[in-house]
């Protein structure tokens, strides 16, 4: 499937990592309907909604960094995977039988792809500060809209992106970790192909089956990694509570969240949301690891906002339906 057509259909944050920027559309595994009415809690619900959860990844993220000395980054990857599985295939109770050859080796390529991302991401976050490796990250994601769009306009969202990265480097990341960046910048390339096998996966499997599979298989391809970087560690009930929360506040809740939203949201509103986490993530890199920012660095960050942002909006009017005629 060509990249324009997985961003033409909403697609959600990735159950693992921090969520996004271009995701101009709902996720895979969730339905974006028809906006409802406000209702009782007004047009500020779920707006509010979306916020908590995207607090509720970055926070998460935060409270994993915490963890790493604990079990590593690849043993807190793997406990948040297996926990993030038990609870979605709990939830779910997928079907194991009735599927094609294809629709299994989707959903396999799926989940080593939600793999991959998430163990680099936290690679990243083990060595450079949170929320520059969000900002770093959504590139992957913004890069696979803008070339999809295939619109003269990309350009300027493209240079402004290009422009933060520049800022964020100072001429050549001398200043950050330069494998924490390359850690970053390949999970932003594993987002970008989670949103296109994502969009596959969801129009091959029910609700959130794919998605609670694709986890499980995840978590399976991760054990091993994690058994060999922190051993008995994972066994350790305070280590399996940490690692249970951050699956929780970082996969769980804000699936969950989001998807109250989305039946009240209209996904484009959605998507510049995302486009908001890296912001939310220096913020939450402030509090809970007392990591600051540079004001060069908060305007790289901003500059790369503003290519998110821009970049939805121009990909939401490329794919409006045409207005009816009177």
């Amino acid at each position: 499937m060509a990249a324009a057509d997985a961003l033409e259909a909403p697609s959600l944050r990735p159950p693992g990592q921090p969520v996004t920027t271009v995701r101009s559309s709902t996720p895979a595994t969730k339905t974006s309907a028809t906006p409802d009415s406000p209702g009782r809690f007004g047009s500020l619900g779920p707006v509010g909604l979306v916020l908590a959860g995207g607090i509720s990844v970055q926070f998460g993220g935060a409270l994993a960094v915490t963890l790493m000395p604990r079990a590593g980054a690849l043993g807190v990857v793997t406990l948040r995977l297996v926990a993030a599985a038990v609870v979605l295939l709990v939830v779910c109770r997928p079907r194991l039988r009735g599927h094609s050859r294809t629709d299994w080796g989707t959903v396999i390529v799926f989940g080593l792809t939600m793999a991959g991302m998430n163990g680099l991401f936290y690679q990243a976050v083990a060595r450079i500060p949170l929320g520059l490796a969000v900002t770093l990250e959504v590139l992957g994601p913004l890069a696979l809209s803008v070339f999809a769009s295939r619109r003269a306009i990309n350009a300027v969202w493209a240079g402004l992106a290009l422009a933060g990265v520049f800022l964020l480097g100072g001429g050549g990341f001398s200043g950050l970790d330069p494998l924490g960046v390359g850690f970053a910048l390949s999970a932003g390339v594993m987002w970008a192909a989670y949103i296109i096998f994502s969009a596959r996966t969801g129009r091959r499997f029910p609700q959130a089956d794919g998605l609670a599979l694709a986890m499980g298989v995840a978590a399976l391809v991760f054990l091993p990694l994690g058994i060999v970087e922190a051993g008995s560690r994972l066994l350790n009930p305070t280590t399996i509570a940490l690692g249970s929360a951050v699956a929780l506040l970082s996969s769980v809740l804000p699936y969950t969240l989001e998807l109250l939203a989305l039946r009240r949201l209209p996904a484009p509103t959605f998507a510049i949301l995302m486009s908001l986490e890296p912001a939310v993530a220096a913020t939450a890199g402030f509090f809970v690891l007392h990591q600051t920012l540079s004001l060069t660095q908060a305007a790289a960050i901003a500059l790369v906002i503003a290519a998110s942002i821009g970049a939805v909006r121009t990909q939401t009017r490329r794919v409006a339906p045409p207005a009816p005629e009177a």
